[in-house]
């Protein structure tokens, strides 16, 4: 089976929430993930809870990884808090903490760093910020260890479900304009947020919502606002040329291909999402050929519904053998480019004309 069982945790941002709301911080806080929108979120959060804004000059301190000592992190944590409830200290986008080397800051630094935390001081809150931790490196940071048992670490994943809709919402709602749930729904889709193959994440969706508030008129945003502010991403077309594929309509699943090259996507990149969404509408099939439903399915993959429904608009349009056969031919023609046996451009169209 082409699919992994996926199992459905609390995300991050609800349960630092929760922690903030009970006073439930420890002294050593790491932030990190995919989402850094809300990471940045999260750093605001924990300042506007802990420190008084009269005294944010004495009671907070940045300090920059490029010109950290060891030294500057002891004496900005052990220096008492004027006003606020407590002294916090940020170190931002701080490469060890995913287990990545800093100009200037050696293993014996690391090494008196990890003995230091330790020892926080009860009046102090140290964040650390990160990014996301490369999967290629097996070697897990010492760091991200040290935060998860002395302190806690919160890792932000993207929103999916009715945690994404009502980011959506809120920031509608907040510039005084309605929106129906099935042009939410359309905004999701049609953005591509949560697509591993498109560099699209909270920042992004965000300044959309913007752009479709600026050029939305009276009280309500409508399906229109939305198509008329967001271009027809990458996943879209590609779907689009499937389906033409599907109904055996050549001419225009060129026509679409063109279009994506014209526009200046990558061919790797192009055939690696082409792979993606071969893989997701024979997963998709092969769930549903077993009976499983909409919210089964999506418990087992883990990504947005709008991404699984776009999947099974298709998926009745071949057969699971028929989709086997489409995603090998994807790998060979991945394959015969990357060797130089064809021709970028050449590969696509025989992919196309063969399938």
């Amino acid at each position: 089976m082409a699919y992994q069982n996926y199992k459905k945790k609390e995300h991050a941002f609800q349960t630092i929430g929760k922690d903030l709301k009970t006073g439930d911080i420890p002294n050593l806080v790491l932030l990190c993930g995919e989402e850094q929108y809300l990471v940045h979120w999260a750093t605001e959060q924990l300042l506007e809870k802990y420190i008084n804004k009269a005294c944010q000059t004495l009671d907070f301190t940045r300090l920059e990884p490029e010109s950290l000592t060891i030294d500057s992190i002891r004496e900005s944590c052990e220096t008492l808090s004027m006003m606020s409830e407590r002294r916090v200290v940020l170190i931002p986008e701080f490469p060890p903490a995913l287990g990545q080397k800093l100009k200037g800051f050696s293993e014996s630094d690391e090494k008196e760093l990890l003995e230091y935390l330790k020892n926080i001081p009860d009046t102090c809150l140290l964040i650390i910020t990160a990014g996301v931790p490369d999967p290629k490196n097996k070697k897990k940071s010492k760091l991200l260890t040290a935060a998860a048992k002395l302190g806690r670490v919160y890792d932000f994943g993207p929103l999916s479900g009715a945690q994404l809709k009502s980011f959506i919402v809120k920031r509608f709602k907040a510039s005084g304009k309605l929106c129906r749930n099935s042009v939410v729904e359309l905004l999701i889709e049609d953005s591509g947020y949560g697509n591993k193959e498109i560099d699209y994440n909270l920042y992004n969706l965000e300044n959309d919502i913007k752009k479709i508030i600026a050029h939305s008129s009276g009280d309500e945003i409508v399906s229109a606002d939305v198509a008329l502010t967001i271009s027809t991403n990458l996943e879209t077309n590609v779907f689009a040329m499937l389906d033409a594929i599907s109904r055996n309509r050549k001419d225009e699943a060129y026509r679409l291909l063109h279009n994506l090259l014209v526009s200046g996507e990558g061919v790797y990149r192009l055939l690696a999402l082409i792979s993606s969404q071969l893989e997701l509408i024979l997963e998709v099939k092969e769930m549903r050929e077993e009976g499983l439903g909409l919210a089964q399915i999506q418990k087992h993959l883990g990504i947005h519904e709008f991404r699984i429904k776009k999947a099974m608009s298709v998926t009745e349009k071949y057969s699971t053998e028929g989709l086997k056969r489409i995603l090998s031919k994807a790998y060979e023609i991945d394959g015969n480019i990357k060797t130089g046996l064809l021709d970028q451009m050449l590969a696509l169209e025989l992919f196309v004309a063969e399938i």
